[in-house]
């Protein structure tokens, strides 16, 4: 096993065994506070001292969307996975590039190696629109991440959104980019890496 895998496995596994973690704290909050036990007791105020910093903010996100408080441990669980996915893909299209540009430096091939960028930045930013579709769904104008995403992707998107006009209320052009990204990659897989 090489190094690059072991360090995706060893990723892998922190960000599964913290993703378990806040899910089962998570739980047992709410196992707890249906369980109508003493808020006072000792156990009960150590869970919610190291949960609410993961649900208040979700909390008060749901109430600004005039949501239900109440949903805010299922969907903490919710954000926390999809958290988790976005970390194990970066780091994935991350260490997959630096592979391929190291088996491209021993042989000394030069246009796998351009191909191996090409792919991996394109990947990179397939993922930065995903991710700004999924965090549009559920995050504030104000946010900073979406804000950046906005800030990183709008330069792609503005272009092909004056081009294909909305059906109603749904946006279609991040799906149509997202289509075009991947022609690309098979494109530069097909032609530059093999």
């Amino acid at each position: 096993m090489s190094i690059l895998q072991t360090i995706y496995l060893f990723t892998w596994y922190t960000v599964v065994t913290v993703i378990v973690v806040v899910i089962v704290l998570v739980l047992l909050r709410l196992i707890l506070n249906y369980a109508d036990v003493n808020p006072f007791n000792r156990s009960v105020h150590a869970l919610r001292h190291y949960t609410d910093p993961l649900i208040d903010p979700v909390k008060r996100g749901l109430a600004r969307a005039v949501l239900d408080p109440k949903l805010a441990p299922v969907v903490t669980i919710l954000i926390v996975i999809l958290l988790g996915y976005f970390a194990l893909q970066l780091i994935g299209i991350f260490l997959s590039t630096i592979n391929g540009i190291i088996f491209s430096l021993e042989r000394g091939a030069i246009v796998s190696l351009i191909g191996f960028l090409l792919y991996g930045l394109l990947a990179l930013y397939a993922l930065l629109i995903f991710m700004r579709i999924v965090i549009a769904w559920g995050a504030s104008s104000v946010n900073r991440v979406l804000r950046f995403l906005i800030r990183a992707t709008e330069p792609v998107l503005a272009p092909f959104r004056r081009l294909i006009p909305p059906l109603g209320m749904l946006d279609i052009s991040p799906i149509v980019v997202l289509l075009l990204i991947r022609l690309l990659q098979e494109a530069v897989m097909g032609t530059l890496i093999s």
